[in-house]
């Protein structure tokens, strides 16, 4: 699957573009918008973004849990090390294992709840025309739909623009370069 990005200027064009890809059979799940007018997308029942698109959630879940699993690791080291309960008492491995599971799901937590605090690192590149108004519309295509989908809109939306192309949708940890409509074309 990839991930196109495209960004248009007002409601009305979003309502169009929308439109045209339920057309051509892209479902509601794979279109969502993302705009602060989140009242207007409403009324209009375009598809709106989820939190896990629009917040760091997973991102920073996955660092915490790693994070967390590291200072377990830590934890069970010293505990062997220093032996607190005496040189002859044997702790079990279970304990071993269960305290670095807890370290690993307490920072999974902490991590996603740093994550719910911070935009989501992909978009980061569209804040600034997020926050101006415009609608960024996030197409999620299958590869034998993307021609599709992009012959589509070069012919019937010039007023959107092709902005980036994510080839990794699912993965948190990979960037999104912005892109100019003259270079899109040639990916």
């Amino acid at each position: 699957m990839k991930c196109i990005y495209y960004l248009a200027s007002t409601l009305k064009s979003t309502q169009d573009v929308s439109d045209d890809l339920h057309e051509v059979g892209v479902e509601d799940f794979y279109l969502h918008v993302i705009s602060k007018d989140e009242s207007g997308l409403k009324k209009q029942h375009i598809h709106s973004s989820n939190y896990l698109e629009t917040l760091d959630i997973v991102r920073d879940g996955f660092i915490g849990a790693a994070l967390g699993c590291v200072a377990g690791l830590i934890g069970i080291s010293l505990l062997m090390y220093f032996k607190p309960l005496g040189p002859d008492f044997e702790i079990p491995t279970l304990v071993y294992a269960l305290l670095v599971g807890a370290a690993t799901l307490f920072g999974a937590w902490e991590g996603g709840l740093t994550g719910i605090a911070t935009e989501n690192k992909k978009l980061a590149r569209f804040h600034d025309d997020i926050a101006a108004g415009k609608y960024l519309i996030l197409v999620y295509v299958a590869r034998n739909q993307e021609a599709t989908v992009r012959k589509m809109m070069d012919e019937r939306h010039s007023d959107a623009d092709m902005v980036a192309i994510d080839s990794h949708c699912v993965n948190p940890f990979t960037g999104v370069d912005r892109v100019t409509q003259r270079a899109a074309t040639r990916t």
